[in-house]
């Protein structure tokens, strides 16, 4: 019997292969179950925000009473997802995911029911809401965690990359469906604003429903080391039990500094210690200059209509989901870390010069650019993450990490605030580029050598060389 030809790979199969798809569908179904669970969250996260502020103004709450209930939302969902990421290993990540869910649904009931300010200002800041759009809450973390124990390192960005991808298509999507309901329900069947607003809310609830049911069609193999059999699997929700080894001087090197269910060892700390510090740089540039400052600059600039405006950021997040899918196969040829560095080195230049053009249509390409491209450091960076720390350290790191970040985020906007009101709001943009710069500049100085992937079954990979294989093979020797 003569022997197999090879075959070349199709036009079809090396597209394919561009968007990271192959990668995705070779990986256990629970992780299209976590994606979906995102993607119905961030629907769910998208509509909220656009209603949120409406709602109460139907209600006739004042500005400040609005501008406090964010902020102390915002410090709620912070508190929350520290506290369930901490403790998720231990309790079991499918539980902890459970019972954010459940939150989120209760909270979802108040707000399609009550009215009283204080009532959902409890349910906002106990439970899951999200005032901004964003995923502040206790599940991205774990989400991540989750997906990094189901993929291998040579998928695992690809995969990523489809998760970040499907949760801005997802808040995108809810944005748009919940002014057609508003606005179908207050025209067409006549029904009071705030009526309409607690439909939407309605939804959110449908929503809970579906990551409750989504969780529930999870396998074990979600949680810490069921996926590649570093420890024994568990069996329904329960907890997992880790079998201690004895001490050697191995482990004394790496001994835990934090007490607790997610104790995080001096290695990964000596790591995370930097990144965390290069994140909150990002972070606070980027809440100086957030899509709500930004929208409001290019209308005081050029007086573009409401609808211009939207239809700009409809199509730039368009882009961003978009560009979210080649993030993942762009890392696996060029390696995580100049994948995040290369390609968000063009959306900070953006917004550095983002006040200098004199033209909508300049204006408007750079917010492309910047929006576009921004994303695309997002799958990486947790890759990155997952490959230098302990996989039973990564919920908890994840954790802090997006801790670290909205709290960096929070100082952003006051700082621009000062500089708006004295004049100066295009400094804003000027410091903020400079400052994405220098997170661009230092994750590339700091990162590039490191070695991945040491924890993972004894394999060893240099950034830069991620293609070598024959440097893998050496390593692996």
């Amino acid at each position: 019997m003569p022997p197999e030809q090879p075959t070349t790979p199709t036009i079809t199969t090396r597209l394919l292969s561009l968007t990271g798809l192959p990668s995705l569908l070779s990986t256990p179904h629970d992780a299209l179950l976590i994606i979906l669970n995102r993607t119905t969250r961030m629907l769910s996260y998208g509509a909220s925000s656009l209603i949120l502020a409406l709602f109460f103004s139907s209600l006739h709450f004042s500005d400040t009473q609005i501008g406090l209930f964010m902020t102390l939302t915002l410090v709620g969902d912070v508190l929350l997802s520290l506290l369930l990421t901490l403790i998720a290993d231990r309790l079991g990540r499918r539980r902890t995911l459970l019972i954010g869910a459940t939150m989120m649904i209760c909270s979802g009931v108040v707000f399609a029911t009550c009215e009283n300010y204080f009532v959902l200002l409890a349910a906002a800041v106990v439970g899951v809401i999200s005032a901004t759009g964003g995923d502040f809450g206790p599940f991205r973390a774990i989400e991540e965690s989750m997906v990094s124990e189901l993929t291998e390192a040579e998928t695992r960005a690809e995969v990523l990359g489809w998760y970040v991808a499907m949760s801005s298509a997802g808040s995108c999507a809810g944005t748009a469906v919940a002014g057609w309901v508003v606005q179908f329900l207050v025209e067409g069947r006549k029904w009071e604003g705030r009526e309409a607003y607690h439909a939407v809310f309605w939804g959110y609830v449908v929503m809970g429903v579906v990551n409750v049911a989504g969780v529930w069609g999870m396998t074990d193999r979600c949680e810490l080391g069921g996926g590649k059999g570093r420890k024994g699997k568990g069996k329904g929700m329960g907890v997992q039990v880790q079998v201690l080894e004895p001490e050697t001087d191995a482990t004394r090197e790496t001994e835990p500094l934090l007490a607790g269910p997610s104790a995080i060892s001096r290695s990964t700390l000596s790591v995370m210690l930097i990144l965390w510090a290069l994140l909150m740089v990002d972070n606070l540039a980027d809440g100086m200059v957030s899509m709500s400052w930004t929208t409001y600059y290019m209308d005081q600039k050029f007086h573009l209509p409401k609808s211009m405006l939207g239809d700009f950021l409809s199509v730039a997040y368009f882009l961003a989901a978009l560009s979210s899918v080649f993030a993942g196969p762009m890392a696996r040829h060029i390696g995580l870390v100049n994948t995040m560095v290369f390609t968000h080195i063009p959306s900070s230049a953006a917004v550095l010069f983002f006040p200098l053009p004199k033209s909508v249509t300049a204006t408007f390409a750079l917010l492309l650019v910047r929006v576009g491209l921004n994303n695309m450091d997002q799958a990486p960076r947790a890759a990155l993450i997952a490959a230098v720390v302990k996989p039973e350290e990564r919920t908890a790191v994840m954790g802090i990490t997006g801790t670290l970040r909205t709290l960096a985020s929070t100082m952003g906007p006051s700082v621009t605030g000062v500089l708006a009101d004295g004049g100066r709001f295009w400094v804003a943009f000027v410091v903020a580029g400079a400052l994405r710069l220098t997170y661009d500049l230092g994750i590339f100085t700091m990162f590039i050598n490191i070695k991945l992937n040491r924890h993972e079954e004894g394999e060893q990979q240099v950034e830069g060389r991620e293609g070598d294989e024959e440097e893998v093979e050496r390593r692996r020797e």
